[in-house]
């Protein structure tokens, strides 16, 4: 056991509270005094091992479940909640967040819950002229936020979903150029699945459909070579390792079969990026690579976007890389794909901040734009930003063409190579941003489209400020 001093005062309070005792009757059946009881409680004294075990035979409970921490607390979550505009220019260092969490455990869910639901409604009202406005009550867009949710929980990282991939893919000992043909085998000789690929006309908008009857699974032409591989790493995620993913999605708590089965197919997504990308392998050529992008797709035969989405999950404990956020957005601006290992906010529905390069990168397809942006709570992020395109195999006039940022906290931006050729220091570039204009506090921003839900900007009628809101 750790000699580290142990303070459980909460718990404790919390287990006496439940079993109806007062401190005199709880120090009776412990052997210890009041007082000593109401130290521990006040967190003045910490727990010592004879205490610990007295709690164990006396009391029936195992005492590692006073000394391990709450797991549905989270550092992220209160993080995120003080640097929200609404809870002011006050500011809480780590320390203190962690203090919360310790000496007063069920305040700190309190109010936890009230910021998720004053987020909620907040979001609700300003979004109901857009995408929640032809919604019929809110099951519509409630299986995308606990995915999102559920994958934050988890700091993108799945350890057992993480291992299977990488077991697998030593047993089948796959070569990187021959990976299509190798799992194709595989389906066969395993599953007897056979993988035929069909016109796109024929699937009309599906890219891969797997019909279980026949045992077989088709695969759009309109799909590169890249994806095709991406699909079938994914089929055989699904199908031989659906037990881990299950286990992995009940623990959370998801009881919604819609949210559970989208939570299936991003975790088995997942499973193809970590089965084609090593985590040890991928992780090294990273680091080695100075996160080089363009060189790590090119390793790994993959395409840039996956990499990107891979770059996000290399928070294993204990060997964990640079994290990263992650947003992909269409040409109106909408934030399509999302993954965070940051304590940055994103925007949730609608668009994200018009500043961020992320946008300007649809106007100049296929080169890296790097900016350096500050949110309202002043930390720093780095941000990568270049197009991506869909794949298709027949002529269109229609642009299938979206843009993804991926970003880091500024301190880990000197480990990638796109850090170290730009100016970080204090009079380097910066661009202020906000999660997104209804939830930025910024004042005479000349790209606001909107009001902000949480305060009224002032207006002066003999002033014309640099947009219709403000003056």
């Amino acid at each position: 056991m750790s000699r580290e001093k142990i303070f459980i005062g909460p718990k404790v309070r919390e287990l006496r509270s439940k079993r109806g005792l007062t401190q005199a009757e709880m120090a009776s059946q412990l052997g210890v005094s009041p007082s000593y009881i109401n130290l521990i409680e006040r967190n003045q004294r910490s727990a010592s091992l004879r205490f610990l075990i007295s709690l164990s035979d006396n009391l029936g409970i195992d005492w590692r479940e006073l000394t391990e921490s709450s797991s549905d607390l989270s550092l992220a979550d209160l993080r995120e909640m003080t640097q929200d505009p609404a809870f002011g220019d006050v500011t809480v260092d780590i320390e203190e967040l962690r203090s919360a969490m310790e000496r007063a455990p069920n305040f700190t869910r309190g109010m936890l819950a009230i910021f998720k639901t004053y987020r909620s409604y907040g979001e609700l009202i300003a979004s109901q002229n857009e995408a929640l406005s032809d919604v019929q009550g809110s099951s519509a867009v409630s299986s995308e936020q606990p995915v999102h949710d559920f994958f934050r929980e988890h700091q993108n990282y799945f350890d057992q979903v993480d291992k299977a991939a990488h077991r697998l893919r030593s047993k089948l000992s796959i070569d990187r150029d021959e990976a299509f043909s190798q799992l194709k085998a595989h389906l066969h000789n395993k599953h007897e699945i056979k993988v035929r690929p069909i016109p796109e006309d024929l699937l009309e908008s599906s890219l891969r459909f797997f019909d279980r009857h026949k045992k077989e699974v088709y695969l759009s032409d309109g799909l590169d070579h890249i994806n095709k591989v991406f699909q079938l790493a994914h089929l055989v995620g699904m199908l031989e390792f659906s037990e881990i993913l299950s286990k992995t999605i009940k623990g959370s708590g998801i009881s919604d079969e819609t949210v559970a089965a989208r939570c299936r197919v991003e975790l088995a997504n997942y499973f193809a990026a970590a089965f084609l990308m090593p985590y040890d392998e991928f992780l090294e050529a990273a680091q080695s690579y100075f996160y080089d992008i363009e060189k790590l797709a090119a390793r790994f035969a993959v395409s840039y976007e996956q990499i990107c989405h891979r770059l996000t999950t290399l928070q294993r404990p204990g060997n964990a890389g640079v994290p990263f956020f992650f947003l992909r957005v269409d040409k109106g601006g909408n934030v399509a794909k999302r993954f965070n290992a940051t304590p940055i906010q994103l925007a949730r529905f609608g668009g994200a901040c018009p500043r961020l390069d992320v946008h300007y990168s649809l106007r100049i397809p296929g080169r890296i734009l790097t900016q350096v942006v500050k949110m309202p709570d002043n930390s720093k992020y780095l941000t990568i930003n270049r197009t991506v395109d869909r794949p298709s195999s027949r002529f269109s006039n229609e642009d299938k063409r979206l843009a993804v940022a991926l970003g880091c906290p500024i301190e880990y931006a000197e480990k990638l190579i796109y850090g170290q050729q730009i100016d970080l220091g204090p009079k380097g570039p910066v661009t202020e941003i906000g999660v997104n204009c209804r939830l930025c506090p910024r004042h005479n921003c000349d790209q606001r489209a909107h009001q902000p839900f949480f305060q009224n900007l002032s207006i002066d009628e003999d002033r014309r400020g640099p947009t219709r809101f403000e003056s």
